[in-house]
């Protein structure tokens, strides 16, 4: 009896032993006691404990009080302007044909603004002359020796006349300009802009006729006659003018804003030029 009962007891206990070892390896019944078994992969864990990429960093703008022209390099103080010219307003008596040309020349000097360095005021003093050329025609600046009270355009299209003829004024100017430069470290190579006026004094109008000819063009006489007065034109002038340039080429163009010739001796005629300007010297 003892014998059976013995057996029985350890059949139990081999059978509860089991029973504990397959609930210890079941995974889907960890022990109470242990942590469940960290599945998550290296790579994983690596990118997800990674800190955040770093957001680019916007440049900021750039503080142009700070930036100064470069003292060696030149800041558009010598000027040299050619322009084609020609009158608005002109009417039908004056028979303005040809190539009409101006010549500039200025010095100017600049002042950069402390708050700014791209903008610049700028001021200066040259000299301005402007050729209107005339077919078939004079124009009598002289008046005469006093005789014609305006300045007259004779037609001589039906007898001698000079082959070219010209009218010439010369001016004293002093330019004033508001400027702006895209890099005023680097004016040789960039983009320069310009408004602003020229304030002038007449120095001298005259006309240059060349060469006599016929109604057929024949040459009756080769001589020059030159006559000079100012007394039909206006002595000051007021102009605006705007420029566009790259280094040391650009355009300009400007129009007097006051008539050239006197309200009671003519027409008001209003000289406009236009061309290339020379500015990096």
């Amino acid at each position: 009896m003892m014998k059976y009962v013995f057996t029985a007891l350890v059949m139990f206990a081999t059978t509860a032993a089991f029973a504990q070892n397959r609930r210890i390896q079941n995974p889907n019944n960890p022990p109470a006691n242990n942590q469940a078994k960290d599945t998550t992969s290296a790579l994983t864990k690596a990118l997800k404990n990674a800190p955040a990429a770093a957001q680019p960093v916007k440049p900021g703008k750039k503080d142009w009080s700070k930036v100064r022209p470069d003292p060696r390099k030149s800041q558009d103080h010598f000027m040299i302007e050619l322009g084609y010219d020609n009158w608005v307003g002109s009417t039908d008596s004056m028979n303005i044909k040809g190539f009409n040309h101006s010549e500039n020349v200025y010095f100017m000097y600049a002042w950069p603004f402390k708050s700014d360095g791209r903008l610049s005021l700028a001021a200066g003093v040259g000299l301005g002359s402007s050729n209107i050329y005339f077919a078939h025609q004079e124009v009598v600046v002289n008046g005469n020796a006093g005789v014609n009270q305006t300045l007259a355009f004779p037609d001589e299209e039906g007898g001698p006349h000079f082959k070219r003829y010209k009218l010439c004024t010369n001016y004293l100017e002093f330019p004033v300009e508001l400027r702006f430069a895209a890099d005023p470290t680097n004016m040789d190579h960039t983009w320069k802009f310009a408004i602003g006026a020229k304030l002038g004094l007449m120095m001298s109008a005259y006309t240059k006729g060349v060469d006599l000819v016929d109604v057929t063009g024949r040459l009756i006489s080769a001589y020059t006659e030159k006559e000079s007065s100012k007394q039909f034109f206006s002595i000051a002038e007021f102009t605006p003018t705007i420029r566009v340039s790259k280094g040391v080429i650009g355009f300009f163009a400007q129009i007097h804003a006051n008539p050239l010739i006197k309200a009671s001796a003519g027409p008001s005629v209003f000289p406009v030029s236009g061309g290339i300007v020379l500015s990096g010297l």
